[in-house]
């Protein structure tokens, strides 16, 4: 399956609980959101502050709970951060615990998606045959 969106999403008050340093406990289906919208084809990178030590135990953290990402702190995997060059990342969707409102529970942010997508593969079909209606 091809992937349909990039979506960064942040560790700390995100995926887990934020007790930075430390790593919280487990969000309420974090990762089981995670693992779906990975298996849906979705591209996921982890989006955080944490940097060095505190930043591998935390990829280390997820891997443990079966989410490898895409990229980590960066748009592509082979991406290599120039000091002039910003490091503002490429990504369709940021899941974040700072968003204006809050953040949504995890089910929502996947239904949310989910929904999404079928928007975007309806839109396409119209395209495809030529009815360009509003949606």
């Amino acid at each position: 399956m091809p992937h349909t969106l990039t979506i960064a999403v942040d560790f700390d008050g995100t995926i887990v609980e934020n007790k930075f340093p430390e790593i919280g406990k487990p969000k309420l289906f974090a990762f089981e959101t995670l693992k779906k919208l990975q298996e849906d084809g979705h591209r996921l990178i982890l989006w955080t502050y944490r940097a060095e030590d505190k930043l591998e135990e935390a990829v280390k953290f997820c891997e443990k709970k079966g989410i490898k990402f895409y990229a980590i702190n960066k748009s592509y995997p082979e991406e290599v951060f120039d000091e002039d060059i910003s490091r503002k990342i490429l990504a369709d969707i940021f899941i974040d615990d700072r968003n204006i409102g809050g953040m949504w529970g995890w089910g929502e942010i996947y239904q949310r998606l989910k929904d999404r997508s079928i928007i975007r593969e309806q839109k396409k079909e119209k395209k495809k045959f030529g009815f360009l209606g509003r949606f």
